[in-house]
C-alpha cells in the first residue's frame, strides 16, 4: 500500500475510491474495503482510501480533551495494509478544509485531483461543509461529472449493525469480548514504560506504567486484563490493570496502565510496550490490606495463563 500525504501529482490509474475516518478498521469497515478491492479488479484499476488526519472532530469541537478513538493513524495504516489497499490518501483536515462545500470537494479533490472513475460509499456517511454531503448528494455529482457511485449497505451481525460508536461503548463498559468480535482482531494499545511508584515489586507482582503514544487512544474500563504483551519481536503473556489502585492509593481519581509480565524481570523503562486485550479477569477491588491484593494478584495470575495457554 502507497501512502500519500495529500492529494497532488497522485497519477494514479482508473482509482476506484472509497473516503471516511475508518476509526478501528472494525468488521463493518472491512466489508466495505473488500468490496472497493474486488471492484477496482474487476475495472482493471486501483483502490484507493481517502482519510483525514487529524480527526475532523479534534479541530471541529472546542472542548476536545474528552474525546477518545480506537485506532492511531500508525494503528490505521497497519489495519488497512491487511486489507489489500493499493493507495491511501492522507488529507490535512484544519478549520478552512471543513468550510469547502460538498460538490466542491467532489469536483476539485475527489475527480479533478484524485481521478476518481468510481467511488463508494457506507451507508451512512456524510461529508463536506457541516456534513452535507450524502448519498444524494454525491449521486448529483456523478451524474453531472460522469463517475460511479456506489452505496454498500452496514454490515450487521445478530446483535445489530456494527459501528465505531458500538465499539468504543462497549470497551468503555469493559465490554472487552463483545469489542473484539466487532472488531474482527484484538483491541490494543501502545505506549512507553514510564516510572511508577513500584510497589508490585515489593509483593512479588513488579509492574511496567505505560504512557500511551496517543492522549486520545481509548483507555477501557477499569479493572484486571488478560493481556499479550509485545516488546520488540517478542510476545509475552500478562495481566493489566486500569484503575487508581485504590488499595494503595489515597487519590482515586489518578488512573494508570499497569502490567505485570508473567516470567520476566528485565528493566524496560523507556521501551516502547504493546498490550494485546484478549480477556476481562475481574472489576478493580480495594482490599483490606496488601496480603489480600497480593492473594488475588496470584488467582489472576493462575487466570491469565489459564486463558492464554
Amino acid at each position: 500500500m502507497l501512502i500519500h500525504k495529500g492529494f497532488e501529482n497522485l497519477n494514479l490509474i482508473s482509482p476506484v475510491a472509497t473516503l471516511g475516518i475508518f476509526d478501528g478498521v472494525h468488521r463493518g469497515h472491512m466489508a466495505l474495503l473488500d468490496c472497493l478491492v474486488k471492484r477496482a479488479e474487476e475495472e482493471e484499476g486501483e483502490s484507493v482510501v481517502i482519510t483525514f488526519s487529524p480527526h475532523p472532530r479534534i479541530v471541529l469541537e472546542q472542548n476536545n480533551v474528552n474525546l477518545t478513538f480506537l485506532t492511531t493513524m500508525d494503528e490505521k495504516i497497519v489495519l488497512l495494509e491487511k486489507e489489500n489497499i493499493d493507495h491511501l490518501v492522507v488529507i490535512e483536515f484544519d478549520l478552512s478544509f471543513s468550510k469547502i462545500p460538498a460538490c466542491d470537494f467532489i469536483k476539485a479533490i475527489l475527480v479533478e485531483k484524485i481521478g476518481t472513475k468510481h467511488l463508494i460509499i457506507g451507508y451512512n456517511h456524510h461529508f463536506g461543509r457541516k456534513g452535507e454531503g450524502d448519498f444524494n448528494t454525491i449521486k448529483q455529482c456523478a451524474e453531472e461529472l460522469k463517475f460511479r457511485v456506489e452505496q454498500v449497505q452496514g454490515y450487521h451481525t445478530e446483535e445489530g449493525a456494527i459501528s465505531s460508536s458500538s465499539i468504543r461503548g462497549a470497551l468503555l463498559k469493559g465490554e472487552i469480548d463483545s469489542a473484539n468480535r466487532w472488531l474482527g482482531y484484538f483491541y490494543s494499545l501502545t505506549g512507553t514504560v514510564i516510572e511508577g511508584r513500584k510497589i508490585g515489586r515489593t509483593i512479588g507482582f513488579p509492574t511496567a506504567n505505560i504512557k500511551p503514544d496517543s492522549q486520545y487512544k481509548l483507555i477501557p474500563a477499569n479493572g484486571v486484563y488478560a493481556v499479550n504483551v509485545m516488546l520488540d519481536d517478542n510476545v509475552f503473556p500478562g495481566m493489566l490493570s486500569i484503575g487508581s489502585n485504590p488499595t494503595v492509593n489515597i487519590d482515586i481519581s489518578l488512573r494508570s496502565i499497569e502490567v505485570h509480565i508473567l516470567n520476566f524481570d528485565k528493566d524496560i523503562y523507556g521501551r516502547k510496550i504493546s498490550v494485546v486485550f484478549r480477556k476481562r479477569l475481574r472489576d478493580e477491588k480495594k482490599f483490606n490490606n496488601l496480603e489480600q491484593l497480593t492473594e488475588q494478584m496470584a488467582n489472576d495470575k493462575q487466570d491469565t495463563l489459564n486463558l492464554l495457554a
